[in-house]
């Protein structure tokens, strides 16, 4: 019994040996979505965070705006490190579960060492542990954005991220109402103490958290599961073949992650200076207020993830996400040029809007990788290191023309990730690859699955598969023949 236990919890999976995990029925999902679900709230917070703290420094430390946003630099700029290095190499000699585990250590461990950088006034300190948290935070997104989507039937793909993300949303809002308490209106040195003590308990949660996923049983996803979806999905001669293609050829993926590059700036770029949009702009507007504006402005956020999750059970996905980054564009234009109540009023709807941008990138831009999907899933994640490049610009337009001129700058990056938008809907190779997964009946109804590997806790066990050898079990998938 003992030796079963431990030898479940291994965390190395082969990618070759197709799982059960392909065609779970939703019932069957619920307990790993949920888990994993914690994740995206977790890093909503942290970034929500992150966006208080922004302002907070430049009052504390006197600096200014365009230097404040080296904690987005540190926190997007640590993404493709953990995107297209370290969590990428995990995930796919391992499996999702390690990368889980391996992106709550960095955020724990960063998350300590935070704390000496903030007693010691260090702005470039306090960086180095962001940079250590975002790598943390962007290994848990190389990992859970892919398998929410994936994690249960294909055609309710957008629906499950969006709804997962709705949680991120929710950390969003209740990080600047926290503080709006803590950082604003206490002395530095009280400000500063608490934003230790919050980091302390973030260090706890997050190993406690880890400790779960270690502990608990969920089904791993395989690269010979995503090809049997592929092919599932994509009977032969139809849909495009995407995943027989190389993966240097896969130009729907990098189309979507250069959308995601431009929309993840915009969107970080407007909440770290929404604050000082709403101090500069508004007069009487205090930082405290302004904080709290953007508790509202996020709890907006939160809500369209909500209603666009709605939305997506009777529209297709790729419409609703095309509308909705049409009125973040339409609505970040007045934006610029109008003040007070008007300008932070365009504010509060951008990001209403902004709200099921960045997860229906995601599920839409990983439709049809198949066995490339580990890999396409680094890229489109990598895509957040827009938050590292924007935030930057529009620090430097607003030192030389203010902040609500400076919204010029997330409004182009929108129209360029809208070419995205325009041509998932409007392109037959990017059209047909999504709409096949949207009428898939994989995992909608639960059928038996003979000769799946069940080392993940999915499926026939392998006592039930003695005496056959791997490649003569019905399930098997290998890289090779797809």
């Amino acid at each position: 019994m003992s030796s079963d236990f431990w030898k479940r919890r291994s965390l190395r999976v082969r990618d070759n040996q197709r799982t059960k995990a392909a065609e779970l029925t939703l019932r069957e999902s619920l307990y790993p979505l949920c888990l994993v679900t914690v994740l995206f709230f977790l890093w909503g917070f942290s970034y929500g965070l992150l966006d208080t703290l922004n302002k907070h420094f430049q009052n504390t430390l006197d600096i200014t705006r365009a230097r404040s946003s080296g904690l987005q630099v540190a926190y997007f700029g640590a993404y493709p490190f953990a995107s297209l290095g370290n969590a990428a190499w995990i995930l796919r000699h391992y499996g999702y579960r390690a990368v889980f585990i391996w992106g709550l250590f960095l955020y724990g461990l960063g998350a300590l060492l935070a704390i000496p950088a903030i007693m010691n006034h260090s702005f470039a300190g306090f960086c180095v542990c962001i940079f250590i948290i975002g790598n943390g935070l962007g290994s848990l997104e190389t990992a859970a954005n892919p398998y929410i989507t994936v994690c249960g039937p294909p055609k309710y793909s957008e629906i499950r991220i969006n709804i997962a993300q709705a949680f991120n949303g929710i950390g969003t809002v209740i990080a600047p109402v926290l503080g709006s308490y803590v950082f604003f209106n206490f002395d530095e040195q009280t400000a500063l103490r608490n934003v230790q003590w919050v980091y302390l308990a973030i260090a706890i949660f997050v190993f406690l958290l880890g400790a779960v996923f270690y502990l608990s049983t969920i089904p791993e996803i395989t690269d010979a599961d995503m090809a049997f979806q592929a092919a599932e999905t994509h009977p032969p001669g139809e849909g495009g073949g995407a995943d027989s293609l190389p993966f240097r050829k896969q130009y729907r993926l990098f189309h979507a992650a250069f959308a995601q590059f431009c929309y993840t700036g915009s969107q970080v770029a407007i909440a770290s200076y929404f604050i000082n949009y709403a101090t500069e702009t508004r007069p009487g507007t205090s930082a405290a207020l302004g904080s709290q504006f953007l508790a509202g402005a996020q709890a907006g956020f939160a809500v369209g993830r909500f209603a666009g999750a709605a939305v997506m059970h009777f529209v297709r996905p790729r419409w609703v996400f095309l509308v909705f980054l049409a009125l973040c564009i339409v609505f970040a234009a007045p934006a610029v040029t109008q003040r007070g109540d008007v300008g932070l009023a365009m504010l509060f709807v951008v990001m209403l809007f902004e709200s099921i941008c960045f997860p229906t990138i995601v599920a839409l831009g990983m439709r049809g990788l198949g066995r490339h999907t580990k890999r396409g899933s680094g890229w489109i994640v990598a895509g957040v290191f827009g938050g590292a490049c924007v935030p930057p610009l529009m620090g430097a337009a607003a030192d030389l023309h203010g902040t609500g001129l400076a919204m010029v700058v997330p409004l182009c990056f929108f129209v360029a990730a809208w070419s995205y938008a325009l041509a998932i809907n409007f392109w037959p190779w990017y059209r047909d690859t999504v709409d096949a997964f949207s009428t898939a009946e994989v995992g909608v109804r639960a059928r038996p699955s003979e000769g799946v590997d069940d080392t993940t806790g999915s499926g026939l066990g392998r006592g039930e598969m003695s005496g056959v050898g791997d490649e003569e079990k019905a399930g098997v998938v290998t890289s090779e023949r797809t």
